[in-house]
């Protein structure tokens, strides 16, 4: 509330008409409540970006394990190729 009076009266001083200076801090307090972020929307962004990190890591030791996987089989399959080769 502060700012807005802050704001009027800087405005009157400087000889704006009160019907524009009301324009203008009412578009400013609209713009305030439609892009600023609060600090519960802070929290979600936070609890959200930790539910992505413990996905990733989640996907990471799949990932891992199927590479392991794929690398055991291509040795397996490599080991039976030499020994039908000799």
């Amino acid at each position: 509330m502060k700012m807005e009076l802050a704001l009027y009266q800087a405005l009157m001083s400087i000889s704006v008409p009160e019907q524009k200076a009301h324009a203008v801090i009412e578009a400013l307090e609209s713009d305030m409540h439609t892009f600023l972020a609060t600090k519960s929307d802070i929290a979600q962004v936070r609890s959200e970006i930790s539910q992505l990190r413990s996905e990733i890591s989640h996907l990471d030791v799949k990932l891992t394990v199927r590479m392991g996987v794929m690398l055991s089989a291509t040795i397996g399959i490599l080991i039976t190729a030499m020994k039908f080769i000799h």
